[in-house]
């Protein structure tokens, strides 16, 4: 795979892929950017969201006309000094309908262990919360 970024000015690029799509990055101001686009790490932590999300919801395609809602929240955490990487994450799946728990547990640790290409890819640790229909479930098999 391969993504072309091109300077736009100031800290702004924007990157297109092999979908054609383009993704536009800026930088915040304390960076000298205008804050005009999203921020390469935002990017990174919303592919994450994005990747084991597409994963979720492939291998529970025979129940997803039980879920009302899936939303995954991630919260980064960075590293002090430069590079300010990554050192971990949890994502946070907030999951409505009428679907068993060991399911959607099923599918989070598939995604996690043998699909997503994006946390496979980071250095950080990664962890996973399941809120299903309001309260937090376990994420481990009971």
């Amino acid at each position: 795979m391969q993504i072309k970024a091109k300077w736009q000015g100031g800290r702004a690029f924007e990157a297109v892929g092999p979908t054609g799509h383009t993704m536009s990055m800026d930088a915040t101001a304390n960076y000298g950017g205008l804050g005009q686009a999203p921020t390469p790490t935002e990017m990174l932590l919303a592919s994450l969201a994005g990747c084991i999300g597409i994963d979720v919801t492939m291998i529970l395609k025979p129940h997803l006309d039980q879920i009302e809602n899936i939303e995954i929240t991630v919260d980064g955490t960075r590293r002090e000094e430069m590079p300010t990487a990554f050192t971990a994450a949890t994502l946070t799946f907030t999951v409505d309908g009428d679907i068993a728990a060991k399911k959607v547990r099923r599918a989070i640790r598939l995604g996690e262990e043998k699909y997503c290409a994006v946390s496979a890819s980071l250095k950080a640790d990664i962890s996973y919360k399941l809120i299903l229909n309001g309260e937090e479930v376990s994420i481990e098999e009971e």
